[in-house]
């Protein structure tokens, strides 16, 4: 296992824990994994030459906005999640899959 995957790998082992340990009292635990976003503090810090590298090795040619990681929230604290528990969403534009 890669260094950079080492916190991803916690991060999910935790969710399903978590979860696990509240399923029966109907609480769902979940967790979003996002990949490089635009923000502030990205744009920044990284120069063009980062962002057309991270750009390239992107599945979707581009790096993702801050209302793409919302949507991801605010589906898996609806109902239309309410049989989703102990996952991690990533909303990455394709990178772990690659």
């Amino acid at each position: 296992m890669s260094l950079p995957s080492l916190p991803s790998t916690l991060s999910k082992g935790l969710t399903k824990s978590v979860a696990l340990e509240f399923a029966r009292q109907n609480i769902r635990i979940n967790a979003v994994a996002p990949g490089v976003i635009a923000t502030e503090m990205f744009d920044r810090f990284a120069g063009d030459e980062l962002r057309d590298q991270i750009t390239a090795i992107t599945p979707l040619g581009r790096v993702g906005a801050a209302e793409e990681i919302a949507a991801a929230i605010l589906y898996l604290a609806s109902d239309a999640a309410r049989f989703t528990t102990g996952t991690s969403l990533v909303v990455d534009g394709g990178y772990i899959a690659a």
